[in-house]
């Protein structure tokens, strides 16, 4: 089999230290993304969730929770990084939207009587400004797909709702990103599909312990 997009370095080196059912599908998210790109990970988390029983509404949350410690984490760790003004200035309000976000989550879970998850340890693969807005890049799109994918899987209206004014926040992150490093805003009109063998063969030999 042929992949339909060759795995990046930066998104397959992405470490992920955490062994909770959302670390896990997180990894999965990214091993995905890594093996066939962003636009595919929508697919491949419908079938995971659709896998593992019927998760419940704060079992999604939790999952998009540990999205927003990866993208909080990572737009914190960027900063540490010598950046120019524009892409310093992108680092700063988009991580502190990511932390909005995290809090925001949180909160949502303990209202429906849940208990938030604890953040993963993450170890990112950049080392300046070029590599940063790449892997910025890389995991806005990502972060779409992962949350479009999840979305069918909500039965609450409420927390549709709730995650559904966070994805268009990432949305827009990842169309100023792109448009910043001279790239299409939106590249594709609708998200492709996965097979289930092909998700198997992708996530399987990337996911980290």
């Amino acid at each position: 089999m042929t992949n339909q997009t060759q795995p990046t370095g930066a998104i397959d080196a992405i470490e992920v230290h955490g062994d909770t059912r959302q670390a896990f599908l997180l990894k999965a998210t990214l091993a995905t993304s890594a093996a066939y790109g962003s636009m595919l990970v929508g697919p491949a988390v419908r079938r995971a969730f659709a896998q593992s029983g019927g998760m419940s509404d704060v079992d999604i949350l939790n999952y998009a929770l540990t999205l927003e410690f990866l993208e909080a984490d990572f737009y914190r760790v960027g900063r540490k990084l010598s950046l120019s003004g524009d892409t310093a200035k992108v680092a700063k309000r988009f991580g502190d939207e990511e932390s909005a976000h995290v809090d925001a989550l949180e909160k949502t879970i303990r209202d429906l009587g849940g208990k938030p998850v604890a953040s993963p340890k993450f170890d990112f693969p950049m080392k300046n400004e070029r590599t940063f807005m790449a892997l910025a890049n890389t995991l806005e799109d990502t972060g779409v797909s992962a949350y479009n994918g999840a979305a069918p899987m909500i039965e609450s209206k409420e927390v549709l709702a709730a995650a559904g004014s966070i994805v268009q926040v990432e949305a827009r992150h990842a169309a100023a990103i792109r448009l910043m490093r001279g790239r299409q805003p939106a590249p594709d009109v609708f998200d492709k599909t996965l097979s289930e063998d092909e998700v198997v063969e992708a996530i399987t030999p990337l996911i980290r312990s």
